[in-house]
């Protein structure tokens, strides 16, 4: 099976980006958002994405992302092995399997913590260095990259240098701190069990995504100990309708993350009834469609094998001319 991968390269800028902007989309106003104001049906359902993710529940938001109909149609093209949805929504989608692979290794904890020691103990200069190259390099690649809007371009920006200024002053070098990280990311990513595709389609998404909860929740449990805090940027985020029109409305967020706040807006289309974010179902529907398409193809492939074999046994069987 071929997934698409997105074009992030930076790891743990990307995960905290996944999982702190998630329904997060573009950039906008500096007014604050009074957060007593009571929250509008669209700004209800954005936070409670947020919530579904800073409380580690996968099912939950992925029940919560989409209508009922659209959910169980995800859920089958998992099963058919079309779909990873919700997990190609993660921006670093196409490394989650490799890491958790090598993270699950047995000789992982040993491994890690030697490369660690070799190469970021006591070097606490060129790590800042490093997270410093790493925000110019981010910038520069959300500049020359035409499939982002610009006000996408705008907030994806803003992540990037407030993570970069984090990791520039966080206490990335501490070995107490790597050993600790170490050992509780290898422990969650073994009980996962989920280091390849074929452990995913087993699974099924469903379980596939109630085990990676806790692998989820010890990734933030790590970075907060680095003075990054997901959950507190998913919990506290606020927002306000700024327009709605029928079924379309745009809300406007707020959310701080390593200390900066971060503004964005985002599209809500409500379907069925319900709010979601729009850009959620244009990518669920764009992936149905394709999945639909490749079961068809295989269905049609597997049909024409089946009338194939059933030619040549029918020849085989047939009495000899005399």
């Amino acid at each position: 099976m071929s997934m698409s991968l997105k074009p992030w390269q930076y790891r743990g800028q990307a995960l905290a980006l996944a999982l702190c902007g998630v329904v997060l989309l573009s950039a906008c106003k500096d007014k604050r958002i009074d957060p007593d104001a009571p929250a509008s049906e669209p700004v209800a359902a954005l936070q409670q994405l947020a919530q579904r993710v800073a409380d580690n529940d996968l099912v939950g938001y992925a029940k919560a992302a989409v209508p009922p109909a659209q959910y169980a149609r995800l859920q089958g093209a998992w099963n058919q092995g079309h779909s990873r949805w919700p997990l190609t929504e993660l921006p670093l989608d196409g490394q989650l399997l490799p890491m958790l692979a090598a993270l699950s290794r047995p000789d992982a904890p040993q491994r890690l913590q030697r490369s660690f020691d070799t190469q970021i103990a006591g070097q606490a200069s060129q790590v800042r260095q490093a997270a410093h190259s790493m925000g110019l390099f981010g910038e520069q690649y959300l500049r020359n990259q035409s499939e982002y809007s610009d006000s996408e371009r705008a907030h994806y920006t803003q992540v990037v240098n407030a993570l970069s200024r984090w990791a520039a002053a966080a206490p990335l070098t501490d070995k107490q701190r790597a050993k600790t990280t170490i050992t509780l990311l290898t422990a969650t990513a073994r009980t996962a069990g989920l280091s390849t595709d074929a452990e995913l389609q087993a699974a099924g998404m469903e379980e596939s995504l109630r085990r990676l909860g806790p692998f989820v929740k010890a990734f933030k449990t790590a970075l907060a100990s680095y003075g990054l805090s997901l959950d507190g940027a998913l919990t506290e985020l606020r927002g306000e309708l700024t327009s709605e029109l029928g079924d379309d409305a745009v809300v406007r967020i707020q959310y701080t993350l390593a200390g900066e706040q971060i503004e964005a807006q985002v599209r809500m289309t409500r379907r069925d009834g319900h709010w979601y974010v729009t850009r959620t179902l244009e990518d669920t529907d764009a992936l149905l469609q394709a999945a639909d398409a490749a079961q068809a193809e295989h269905d049609a492939r597997q049909a024409a094998e089946a009338e194939a074999a059933a030619t040549v046994k029918d020849g085989a069987s047939a009495p000899a001319k005399p």
